[in-house]
Formats: C-alpha cells, structure tokens, sequence
C-alpha cells in the first residue's frame, strides 16, 4: 500500500460568501461576547424582510432575459442581441403576488403584463431617472462585426452580473459582488468596453425596478444593489497581498485580493494612548482571546491586573503585554505542560504569530531553542523575530493570519486550518511535524515522538497502528501519565514492577533461562572455566540475548571474547561492547526512528518494556542531546542494571506486555482439550488453490504464458542501422530516423536544412559515425531551442533520457546525478554523458539510431517509458518522474 503525505485541500473546506448572519454572528463570536442590540435589530430586520428578498430575486430571476436583452438591445446594434442569448427554461411561478413579508408590505406584478416585452419598455421609461449619465466613450457596438462568439459571451456577462445580484439580495451581505466584480473593468476594457458595460448595467438597473411599481422598500433595495455593483466595477483591480516572510523558501508567495475580500471578517485591536477606557479594556480582551483562546476575564473571572494596569498606563507596549502573557503560569499550565513541545511549538506559533510552522527548517530551529531553554526561550525568540515587527509592530495585537488573511503556502494547508480552527484541549498530536516527516518518508509509524504511550506490543509509541488510521481524527488516547501493564516472566507473585525486592529474583523454571558467568581464579594457572559446559555457550546466550539471534561470521568481537575468556572485562563490559558494536547499531539504531530505536534496545539490555511515556522521555532528550552511544551506557550504568543483573549475569527477559504474552500462547478454542492438534485444519487460500497446476504442461505452453501481457510493441520495433557508406538510400533512410528520434518529427519541411548538411556529410564521407551524429543533432541549437529553454531541469532530463536512451529516467539517484550534469556543465555536457554511457554503448553502440527499448526492469520504470512515449511534448509538458517524492491528496491542492 502506497501511503503519501497530504497537508489536505482547499476542496474539503470550501470558502463560503458572506450573508448578514453569518456576518454578524461571527464578529460577536470573535470578541467572546453576546451580540448587541444593534446587531440583534440587524438581524431581526433581515429575517423579517427574507420573504421580500427572495420574492425579489424571484421575479428578476423570471425576467432576467428581458432584463438582459433591454440591456443588450441599448449597447448593440444591427441585430437582435436576444437571439444569442443562452436560454433556461425557468420554473413556472404565479407572479400575481410573489410574496408577501412579515411587515405587511406586497410584491406585485400585473397579469396581463408579466412576460411581455412592452411592460419592461413601459418600466424602462418610468425608470428613466435610475438610467443615470452615458459614461463618455460610450458608442453602441455593431453585432455583425462584433461575432456570435463575442455576443454570446458578453450578454452571458450581463446574466452573471444579475445573478450575482440576486446572490446579495438574498444573503444580504454584498461580498459576493465586491469579490467577483471589483477588478473586471480592466478585464472587459480589452476584451470589449467598459462604458458599454456600464451603460448596460445601468439599464438593467432600471429595467429591473421598473418590474416593482409601487413598492417603494423593493425598488430602494434593488438601487442600493445596483449601484454597489456599479461601484465596483468603476473601481480598479485590486493589487494583490504579498506575504511577509524572513524566509527565503517562500518569498514571491501572493494572495489575489478577491480571496481576501471574501474572507472572514477579523477585527485587528491596537493599543493607543488616546484611547478611552472602554476601548483599552476591549484592546487587553483581544490578547487575553489571542493567547489563551478565550476570554479568561468574563469566562473564568481571572486577570493580571498588574500587567493590565501597565499596558493601559502606557508603562509597557501591548508587544511586552503578549510577552508576559504567554510567560506567564497561566500559560504554561494551559498551554505547555500538557503537551509535548512539537505541539507546543505549534500552539505558541498559532498564539504569538498567528500562523503554523511554515516548513522544517523552521520546526527543526525552534524545537532546538524550546529544547534548549524551555518556553521562556521560544517565546522570547518568536516576539523579537523580524516577521512579528513587520506584522504587529509594538501596539497590535496579534491576530490569526488563516484562510483569506494572507497567501498560505499548499503544503500544510490541512495543519494550518486545524491549528487556527480547532480548541488546543481537543488536538493533542502534533501536526506540522507528522506531515513534515511524512513528506520525505511516508511510512506509518515514522512519527520521532508519538502522540501518546501505545499499549500495543508492536507498535513503540507510534500514533498509527493501522496503514489506514488517521492520527488527527483519533489520537491516541494515552497520556504522558499512562503506564504500560507489565506481567513478569516468572512467578506470578513477583509482577509487581515497582517492588524493588523482587527485581533480582531468578525466574527459576517458570522463567527464562538465566546465564551467570562464574569465573575461577587463574592463579593456580589453570584454564578459566564456567558454571555452563563450555565458555562459548555463554558467549553465544549473551549475543542471542542483545541482537535477539545468532550473529553471523565476521560480527563477532573476537578481541572482547578474549578478554572475558582472560578475565580482563566482566560480563556487563562484554554486553557494553556487544551493545555499542557496529552491527548493533545498524540493527538496532540507524534504520529506526528514534523511539522504536530506545523500545528495542531498552527490552535487549533490560529485559523489559518501558513504563511509559515519562521514561521514554528521558531516553529521547539523551539521544537528541548525547546520541546512540551515551543510551547504551545510560542504560547498562543504571542502578536497575547493577540491582538486577549485576557484573556476571547476561541481561534476560524479565517482563512482557499483555499484548506480548497473547501474541505467544494459544488463544482460546485453537487446541482441543488434549492440547495436542488443532481443532480444525486451516483452510487454503483462495488464491492458491485457484492457482495450483493440475496437469503437467510442455515448455510450449509455458513459454506461452509466459509471454501473456507483454506488449507486442516489444518485438515490432524497428531499428534503423548504418550498414554502408556507399548505400546512399540507407545513409538517407537512417538520417530521417535519427531525425525523428531527437527532434520527434521529420524536420525536414520545416528547417533549413542547411543547418545540418556538414553532419550529414561528415557522415556520408566516413569522417563521423552515427554516434557522433545523434551527439551533434542534440548539440544543436534546434535542439536547444526546442527540448531545452522551453523546460526546467527534470522535464530536460527526461526528454534527453527518452531520445538518447530511449527510456524514462530510472530512478531520482539519476535525476540527481543528471541534474548536477546540467548545471555545472550546461546541455552539452549533459548530452555527452549520456552518449558515452555504457548503456548507450550495449544497446546501441556506434552504428544504430536510439530506439525505445521497452525496458521492463526496474518494473517501476515501464508504465513511466509508457507515458512518456505515449505524449506529445508540445501538447503535455507535464513532468512524468518528478524530482521529489509528490505528495498529492485525493483532491488537489490550490495554492492561494
């Protein structure tokens, strides 16, 4: 199973448009307060006007073909606009009386008229007042010369700008308009005419009043609409918002303003001197919500008064304010014991810069600065960084910059919307860092620390006990606090793993078999013997207990094995040796992440499973901080070690888990009640037995199916060859070939073919061969010109591959290799490589033009030769073997 990293999509949380509710609801929720009356009134007045506004947008709905061709008809001539416009067959509604509100007011429509072509020119007359101004540069445009295409276009402008119109109407909020109408007039300007568009926005506004005679509240509310969008779309193109990073990974990185307009409206609070009590008081309410996410004064009656006094009294500057309170116990307690410090990282990000974590760069820098000196550290570290100045200055209060505030880069979209949209208390497990390590290494339990203590016997404080698990929507439920329930190897009533007085107790027969190392003094200048058969039986237990097996030849430590048969070294240093030996440390250390790493070797040298959490804590700050070797020492010098097995005994399985003792014994109903045989015979798969042989077949028919599935292409491919110099029909034959393999086309209707008669002649004299041909053809400026400046480095490689080689790039160690080619040596060094390759020179040597070779080993590679023999370079520039690991979610990301 194939497991890829994902920091999630735009798709899965689509941005809304704003409606009055929302709106208002959520600038109350913002501040952690009640809303206020007039906010209460606003709302109220909506909901009584909702069955107007949707009468409205109703009754222009079943007009808006009029509404539009009246439109079209006064900026168009020479034709019938109507006649192009795309028409929908509305849903039949009696307009007689489209709606009546709360308020007692009506909506009509006369019977007679509806539909009819003369009552919207009847209303465009009495209307004539909301027609306004000709913009100047107004001159009506000739349909003929003007195209079905463009008219069809245009007068689908015209219905969009109504529909967006009824949007608004109905949400009661114009963000819609604002956000899909500012920036068209420079859109429209060269396309068409900006003043015909506002000649025809203009008519539209007043063919649509005049459908609401008599109803004075439906034609004010319709004007206000109408002359907001045509506000908007006098106004010009919005620049778009450049983020402001110190980083150099992401500079450049923009969000278009639209996306800002139809963002959450997010209030920002500055500390002033001049400001009134009341608005200080809602200024220190803003960093209490920021730091601690709520408002610790009205919800939990608490304060720090003395630092409140001080910033309101300008004795400090809100930037000390944020300092001191997120140093503060309050904070600690809330925000930083609880979790582990990547998820604290992350939490102190998301309070004092209003982000996530941005990269791993970025992780990796201040991990080490909250490792080193704690919170204080981390928090000095973020509020005197160059982005926090730029941003918030020394007077503003830190604020959320998510979705809409600024651009955000598509990485860790998933984490930075969990990290601004969720409570801390109910997101543990640290984000930024899984997905971070699951971009270079997608595994499923390659997580450096673990989001809780895992019970399981297998699993070593990873968060994903299955492939398929997602950690966020179900982190583990261990806390630090936890502890592992242990069973001894031995007598029952010795389990009780905090019982010192039952640590060096033998298992006796109920247990493991104990190893002791009894030496006899050398004086008398006899041999040392042991209290087991031979000393390489104690010396093979020892190697069986620390690597878990029989080591190989050549693992041996032949120079400790002397010293302890000499009685030079006891048998703690001869386990010491074993344990920091190098292939212990491949074994055990370097192909592990750092806490299966601690749990595997913690069980070999003491016999059992970590407690939990608290102890694998002090083992991670070892590694982090002194390595692989100070673990070992650690662990062997410890006071456990010296109580249990002391200087002559080799380490043994003392404790298991539950999960560990089950995985061993028999589970209930697999023996009958002898114990001697199964109850029942386990059943072959499937599979198998539909894949067993019942009858001998000839080398034939084998070889025949052996061959099933493979493209028939393999054996079909030509291969052009330089048989002769003197055969001028095979030299022509074989250039053509070579032509259409580097340049993927016969060039020669298309280029001078001067350009390439000295090759050709060089050839034909004998002066080159065909090798030295196909190097000059891709040394070429045609070649450059056509398969180089076009495209980055990966994309060249891979079309060098395909037209020298005739393969896909095998694998990202050559891309690597070939990247490094390009830009030290540029195109034509890149090109001799390839052409001097042993490859090159097995397949095709000096005589024959580069063909696709069908490769099907590494089998990984085939479906890439497939693809890229199956696309058109000038149709698909898509990169088939990208240069690093993609990371794709099942919808694809949008970078905004």
């Amino acid at each position: 199973m194939t497991v890829t990293a994902s920091g999630g999509s735009s798709l899965v949380r689509p941005q809304l448009y704003q409606t009055l509710p929302v709106t208002a609801i959520t600038q109350a929720e913002q501040q952690d307060r009640y809303m206020e009356r007039g906010e209460l009134s606003e709302l109220s007045d909506f909901f009584k006007s909702g069955r107007k506004r949707i009468a409205i947008a109703q009754i222009i709905t079943q007009y808006s073909e009029l509404i539009v061709s009246q439109a079209a008809n006064r900026i168009f001539t020479g034709g019938s606009p109507l006649s192009y416009l795309e028409r929908v067959a509305p849903e039949p509604v009696d307009m007689a009386m489209a709606a009546q509100g709360d308020s007692g007011t009506e909506t009509y429509i006369e019977k007679g008229d509806s539909g009819g072509l003369f009552s919207g020119l009847r209303g465009l007359v009495s209307s004539a007042g909301d027609l306004g101004p000709i913009p100047p540069g107004f001159r009506p445009i000739n349909v003929g010369r003007y195209g079905p295409s463009n008219m069809q276009k245009s007068l689908r402008d015209m219905s969009w700008f109504l529909r967006y119109l009824t949007y608004a109407i109905v949400a009661g909020d114009p963000n819609i308009i604002a956000v899909n109408v500012r920036g068209l007039r420079e859109i429209i300007e060269d396309a068409c005419s900006s003043a015909a568009t506002l000649v025809a926005l203009q008519t539209m506004r007043a063919a649509s009043i005049g459908y609401f005679r008599g109803d004075t509240e439906a034609q004010e509310l319709i004007r206000s609409y109408f002359n907001l969008l045509i506000d908007e779309f006098k106004a010009p193109a919005p620049s778009n918002k450049l983020r402001q990073r110190p980083s150099k990974d992401l500079q450049g990185l923009q969000l278009p303003q639209i996306y800002f307009n139809a963002a959450e409206r997010r209030p920002k609070f500055v500390m002033k001197p001049g400001l009134s009590t009341a608005e200080k008081n809602t200024v220190v309410k803003a960093a209490y919500r920021q730091v601690f996410e709520r408002d610790i004064k009205r919800a939990y009656s608490l304060d720090i008064s003395n630092l409140e006094s001080q910033v309101k009294n300008g004795e400090i500057a809100m930037k000390e304010f944020i300092r001191r309170l997120a140093k503060s116990p309050l904070y600690r307690k809330n925000f930083f014991e609880p979790y582990i410090n990547s998820r604290a990282l992350e939490l102190a990000f998301r309070h004092i810069l209003g982000r996530g974590p941005g990269s791993r760069e970025e992780v990796q820098k201040y991990f080490s600065i909250v490792s080193e000196g704690g919170l204080p550290k981390l928090v000095d570290a973020l509020i005197d960084s160059d982005e926090y100045g730029d941003y918030f200055g020394e007077e503003t209060v830190p604020y959320l910059r998510g979705l809409g505030q600024e651009a955000q880069e598509c990485r860790n979209w998933g984490p930075q919307q969990n990290l601004l949209n969720y409570s801390a208390p109910f997101r543990k497990n640290p984000e930024f860092l899984t997905t971070f390590a699951s971009y270079d290494q997608p595994l499923p339990d390659q997580h450096p620390y673990g989001s809780g203590n895992d019970p399981l016997e297998i699993q070593f404080g990873a968060i994903f006990p299955k492939e398929t698990r997602n950690p966020s929507s179900s982190p583990a439920p261990f806390s630090k606090d936890t502890r592992r329930i242990l069973i001894r190897r031995g007598a029952g009533i010795d389990s009780q793993v905090s019982n010192p007085g039952a640590r060096p107790k033998s298992p006796g027969s109920l247990g493991p078999k104990v190893f002791k190392l009894d030496q006899i003094p050398a004086g008398n200048g006899a041999n040392i013997k042991f209290a087991e058969s031979s000393t390489q039986t104690i010396i093979r237990a020892a190697y069986r207990q620390v690597f878990g097996r029989d080591v190989y030849a050549g693992q041996e430590l032949k120079s400790a094995e002397n010293r302890l048969e000499n009685g030079d070294i006891c048998m703690r240093d001869f386990v010491r040796a074993i344990a920091k030996s190098e292939a212990f440390r491949k074994t055990y250390w370097s192909s592990l992440y750092v806490m299966k790493a601690v749990e595997y070797i913690h069980r070999r040298l003491l016999g059992r499973p970590t407690y939990g959490r608290q102890e694998t804590n002090k083992y991670f700050d070892i590694c982090a901080r002194q390595g692989f070797y100070a673990l070992v020492d650690t662990l062997i010098d410890s006071p456990e070690y010296t109580e249990v097995f002391g200087d002559d005994t080799i380490p043994y399985e003392r404790y298991v888990t539950p999960a560990g003792q089950s995985l061993r014994s028999f589970r209930t109903g697999t023996v009958d009640a002898t114990g001697l045989k199964p109850v029942s015979k386990p059943q072959v798969p499937r599979f198998v037995e539909l894949g067993a042989v019942n009858s001998s077949r000839g080398d034939i028919e084998v070889n025949k199916r052996m061959g099933q599935g493979v493209n028939l292409r393999r054996v079909q491919s030509k291969v052009f060859k330089l048989t002769s110099l003197y055969d001028k029909a095979n030299i022509k034959l074989v250039t053509q070939a070579a032509y259409r393999q580097v340049f993927e086309r016969d060039i020669s209707p298309y280029v001078i073919k001067t350009e390439f008669t000295s090759l050709e002649s060089q050839l034909s004299n004998g002066e080159i061969n065909m090798k030295e041909f196909i190097e000059g053809l891709g040394c070429s400026d045609l070649y450059q010109k056509e398969f180089y400046a076009p495209y980055p480095n990966t994309k060249v490689i891979e079309l060098g591959t395909k037209h020298f080689l005739g393969r896909a790039p095998l694998n990202q160690i050559e891309i690597r290799k070939y990247n490094q080619i390009l830009a030290t040596q540029g195109i034509r060094g890149f090109i001799q490589t390839m052409v001097e390759t042993p490859e090159y020179a097995e397949f095709f040597g000096e005589d024959t033009v580069p063909y696709r070779r069908f490769p099907t080993l590494p089998a990984a590679n085939f479906p890439n030769t497939e693809r890229l023999y199956q696309q058109l370079t000038r149709q698909n520039d898509d990169v088939v073997v990208p240069s690093f690991a993609p990371s794709v979610s099942p919808t694809a990301s949008i970078d905004t």
